[in-house]
């Protein structure tokens, strides 16, 4: 009975429990048993153990008998860091109602207040939860203030739990029985079904996560990819609980997964409407707004050999990731790659932390940059993904940057320092609010490239760790911008490009410049690094060149021999410097990339 189905998830700030709490909630639902059960559950890709965070919305479904009746929760558990915000944007598209849970001594953070303004977006029902009343130094009273503050909740309706304990969590359950809608979808209606996630299996092909929103799907029967236009027929179906657990139907309100034996990933599309063949399938539902890629780069693998495979494996990510995306480029230092685009920088860590690792592919990762605007002289509007399509200064008209409004909130004694980094990161201060009596909210527009590098982590530093950060994208600004090129033996060296102020041109160039140098091995000619905007060379260093000692052999005698000798080595060199080509090593580039945002 649909009546009898809840489907909501956990939002949160990072690290705030949300996790944990869902292994609570199976604990004592009886999903798994005491010996199945082990910290973080649902994080079961290698490298959210690794870091101990949630990179991918995990969904589950719990079954419990409560006053004669039985009921079925089904859970999604989601990310909290500010990357992953577009999976939580596509969980909330399959709920009813949400958990926003809050640390009961951190209090309200930055994401917290972005995730509920998400969930309110969505018309969800929302259960404020206050996490980790176990801890000594908890303070749920002032929370239970902050939150009616900046989220006009009632401290009253503030459930109050320890997911590491378990206290309060089954009067949690009773709450999300009480409070939280039943999906209103019609079993007997034509199949109209959600794609909110898949994934790619080496045996079994193309698995996709569903939500039926309304009709029945069964077993052996055909359904329709309406974006994709493709036919399959469903070789088996199930929920999570939490491993794939095979059934025979799947009906209006639950959550579950679809496999077709789809082998051609193009058939595959996240936010997709899944109905019957023929011709009145269900009207296809409004699915998902394009993310939006905030931060590109160049992925090469180290071996050009391995281009094929790379490839493949992006291919396979992108199933199970749409948030980022990827075309082929080619590079003169690097060979061939591709361009790729990110949601921010630990996104990008991420996919390339999983292709290594997943795949078994070496990278080389040029330097992230973000999308610039440019307004040419004919008044055409062209988005710039890599340093390298930026034309000449001659040819542009405006030069725009990527600006975003930046919540960070942050105890009293700190404004003051977090006011000064972000006026040098050329921050223009919004507003400035207190949430309760000692924490503030500051809003302000910064430039994306100032924010995604380490705006985070400098936060961190100077709050001691109780600064948080959220962002949101505003639109594009005219500012003072203009490539900055790195030139060896006079030829250009595109992975190496970047976008940057003009003010801060000079200093990057020579830190560039400084670091080739040192990077680059000695030929038999001098190699000269240089780093230039537009024809004007602001930056020089020189790698000397090798010498053999050619005046060894002359004892005593006249000065003239030793000049001849020195001078036919002089001509040598000259001519091998018109012919000769400059090795730059993998190393050499590495070192500069890592360093070249510094």
């Amino acid at each position: 009975m649909s009546s009898n189905i809840r489907n909501f998830c956990i939002i949160a700030h990072i690290d705030h429990g949300k996790s944990t709490l869902a292994d609570r909630l199976l604990e004592k639902t009886g999903t798994v048993t005491v010996r199945e059960m082990k910290e973080q559950l649902l994080d079961d890709l290698e490298l959210e153990r690794q870091r101990g965070i949630t990179i991918k919305a995990r969904a589950v479904s719990m079954q419990l008998k409560r006053d004669g009746q039985e009921y079925e929760l089904n859970l999604i558990d989601t990310p909290g860091h500010v990357d992953f915000h577009y999976e939580v944007s596509r969980s909330l598209a399959c709920c009813e109602g949400v958990l926003l849970l809050v640390d009961a001594f951190q209090g309200v953070e930055a994401q917290t207040v972005a995730n509920a303004y998400a969930a309110m977006e969505h018309d969800l029902k929302i259960i404020p939860v206050i996490n980790k009343i176990d801890l000594t130094h908890a303070r749920p009273d002032e929370v239970a203030e902050e939150m009616m503050n900046s989220l006009g909740t009632d401290p009253d309706d503030c459930v109050r739990v320890s997911a590491k304990t378990g206290v309060g969590v089954d009067d949690l359950i009773d709450t999300i029985i009480e409070q939280i809608p039943a999906p209103s979808g019609d079993p007997k209606a034509t199949l109209q079904a959600m794609v909110f996630d898949s994934n790619y299996d080496d045996f079994r092909g193309a698995i996709t996560y569903v939500r039926i929103m309304n009709g029945t799907v069964r077993k052996g029967q055909k359904i329709r990819f309406l974006k994709a236009g493709s036919v399959h027929e469903v070789v088996e179906l199930g929920r999570f609980a939490p491993q794939r657990l095979p059934c025979d139907e799947l009906k209006a309100g639950q959550v579950g997964y679809l496999i077709c034996n789809i082998k051609s990933l193009g058939d595959v599309h996240i936010g997709d409407t899944i109905s019957i063949p023929g011709d009145q399938p269900a009207q296809a539902l409004p699915g998902y707004s394009r993310p939006k890629r905030m931060v590109y780069c160049g992925l090469f693998p180290s071996d050009g050999q391995d281009f094929s495979e790379l490839r493949d494996a992006l291919e396979r990510l992108a199933i199970n990731d749409p948030s980022f995306e990827f075309e082929p480029e080619t590079s003169d230092a690097l060979g061939f790659g591709f361009r790729c685009g990110f949601l921010g920088l630990l996104h990008m860590e991420i996919i390339q932390q999983r292709l290594e690792n997943e795949a078994d592919i070496d990278l080389v990762q040029t330097a992230p940059n973000v999308t610039y605007e440019i307004v040419d002289k004919r008044g055409n509007t062209i988005s710039i993904h890599k340093p390298q399509d930026v034309p000449d200064p001659g040819d542009i008209e405006e030069f725009r940057q990527p600006i975003v409004r930046c919540n960070i909130i942050v105890p009293d004694e700190y404004i003051g320092s977090v006011i000064k980094l972000c006026q040098e990161r050329r921050g223009i201060q919004r507003s400035q609010e207190y949430l309760g009596a000692n924490r503030a909210m500051l809003v302000y527009n910064i430039p994306l490239a100032e924010v995604v590098y380490d705006l985070h982590d400098k936060i961190k530093s100077c709050t001691r760790g109780y600064g948080t950060l959220d962002y949101e994208m505003v639109g594009y600004e005219p500012a003072d911008l203009c490539r900055l090129d790195i030139l060896v033996n006079g030829g250009r060296v595109d992975a190496l490009s970047i976008v940057c102020n003009r003010a801060d041109a000079d200093r990057r160039g020579r830190a560039v410049a400084k670091k080739l140098k040192a990077e680059i091995e000695r030929h038999m000619f001098e190699v000269a690094v240089q780093a230039a905007v537009g024809s004007r060379v602001i930056a020089r260093e020189t790698v000397p060149a090798m010498r053999k000692n050619v005046t060894a052999k002359c004892y005593g005698g006249d000065i003239t021999r030793k000049r001849k000798l020195l001078q036919k080595q002089k001509e040598g060199k000259k001519r091998m410097k018109a012919i000769g080509n400059v090795e730059i090593s993998q190393k050499a580039f590495m070192a500069v990339l890592s360093d070249g945002e510094g």
